[in-house]
């Protein structure tokens, strides 16, 4: 039987994307519920010293396959370069950030496996020597628990914010192992990469974000909560209708249609709690929720919850913590 788990470390612009290094943290936490090695893979030409960047986590291997037909991504290219890794090492799990790129090559790499990709998971765990791996679906209304059968290779990426980059443990004493792989003929010609919309703020990297609803009643009503945000050295950020209302800019919107966070602390004030937000935001660390509806949704993800006005708990919370300061 096939033993190990082999993490793809995705790179553009020779820098890594922030998504890799959420993969190996997802990679880790499987190889130590399994007991198996976590080996990483980077691919390209020219950029062994790349590589080199990876060997800092805690890892018992570093590959670097290269070949001169990865200078710049392709579809065919990297899928016939895994395919060679994966046949050589034979893992038994392949972890994969879920992002554009992995998106398009790697159901083309799981078919010549026979195989498919669980898709945009949340997490994955183990379970009487298996491993279970849960993605949401219905737009986020429910999840659903999906165990792979068969032989290996399971193939699985992950949503961002599943795991957090910061997870990801370091000891620097992997070792960098270049290998040559094989890349047949390449039919396409490499396009620029895709480029999101260029945001003022990336949410993504806050640590604490204070979040605002409709509750707020009125744009004149922001400063109440930009006073608790700067207090606790927070970035502000609002559901849809605040934005569609032009009251805070759209990189400041949290939700399906905007960005998709992961914080440690997550202030949600006046949020109802409607699936298309929560889905941008049940992956942070602590949720406190304020609401003056007990029967919110919110309230159902929340690690702690106010019944009120957030007109009446928002200024005795900024107090405390000033006071906490102090």
């Amino acid at each position: 039987m096939s033993k190990g788990i082999l993490v793809f470390a995705e790179h553009r612009a020779g820098a890594f994307n922030k998504t890799s290094f959420e993969a190996i943290a997802a990679a880790q936490s499987l190889g130590r519920e399994l007991q198996q090695t976590v080996t990483a893979v980077v691919l390209g030409a020219g950029m062994a010293n790349l590589a080199q960047t990876i060997a800092a986590y805690k890892l018992d291997k570093v590959l670097y396959a290269e070949n001169e037909k990865l200078a710049e991504y392709t579809p065919d290219g990297y899928a016939d370069a895994m395919e060679g890794v994966v046949r050589t090492i034979d893992p038994q799990y392949v972890v994969m950030p879920h992002t554009y790129l992995v998106r398009d090559f790697a159901p083309k790499l799981a078919s010549r496996f026979g195989k498919d990709v669980i898709s945009d998971c949340l997490r994955a765990t183990a379970s009487d020597g298996g491993v279970i791996f849960s993605r949401r679906i219905f737009l986020g209304k429910m999840d659903a628990d999906v165990i792979p059968s068969g032989e290996p290779p399971v193939f699985a990426t992950f949503q961002s914010g599943a795991y957090r980059a910061d997870q990801a443990a370091k000891d620097g004493s992997a070792a960098v192992e270049t290998i040559a792989v094989e890349v047949g003929e390449v039919r396409m010609q490499p396009e620029p990469a895709f480029q999101e919309v260029k945001q003022a703020v990336d949410l993504s990297k806050a640590d604490i974000i204070v979040a605002v609803g409709r509750g707020i009643k009125g744009q004149e009503n922001l400063a109440l909560v930009e006073q608790l945000a700067q207090a606790l050295g927070g970035e502000l950020a609002a559901s849809r209708p605040i934005c569609d209302a032009g009251w805070l800019p759209i990189d400041r919107q949290i939700g399906s249609s905007g960005q998709t966070v992961a914080p440690k602390l997550y202030v949600a004030l006046g949020i109802s709690g409607a699936i298309q937000h929560l889905v941008g935001m049940k992956n942070a660390t602590t949720i406190v929720a304020v609401n003056k509806d007990r029967e919110a949704p919110i309230f159902d993800i929340a690690d702690y919850g106010i019944v009120g006005d957030l007109f009446e708990v928002v200024p005795a919370l900024t107090e405390a913590v000033k006071k906490l300061k102090e």
